[in-house]
């Protein structure tokens, strides 16, 4: 979620190929922009939400030059308030990539706690 000065944009989720939002606090959301490094993201849709005054719902389709192996970040913004942002993660896993790490950690952590109880049933009986 991000807010600026009173306009906030939450992220509701991604589904279908498409970012969805709930934007708040703007007297309307036209003038919405997607970026992807240099390039400008075509095809948001902006519509008003019954009953909720002051508020919209926003799509923004993902293209397919957004999808690449790697993490490529998509920033959405009004004017040249940069309103929220999403990351999209594909491919193979670099060793060095941070979740990676993380995996083979806790895999390594069961095999010492499985180690260390073994040890103990073993040393104690």
């Amino acid at each position: 979620m991000a807010k600026t000065d009173q306009i906030t944009l939450t992220q509701t989720r991604i589904a279908d190929g498409w970012w969805e939002g709930v934007l708040g606090g703007a007297k309307g959301g036209s003038d919405i922009e997607a970026w992807y490094e240099d390039r400008q993201i075509a095809g948001i849709e902006v519509t008003p939400l019954p009953g909720k005054a002051g508020q919209f719902g926003v799509r923004v389709p993902i293209p397919a030059f957004v999808v690449n192996e790697g993490v490529q970040t998509v920033q959405l913004r009004l004017g040249d308030m940069a309103l929220a942002q999403f990351t999209l993660i594909a491919g193979a896993s670099p060793d060095e990539d941070l979740r990676a790490e993380v995996s083979q950690l806790r895999a390594e952590l069961d095999l010492l706690k499985r180690a260390f109880r073994r040890h103990c049933a073993e040393t104690s009986a």
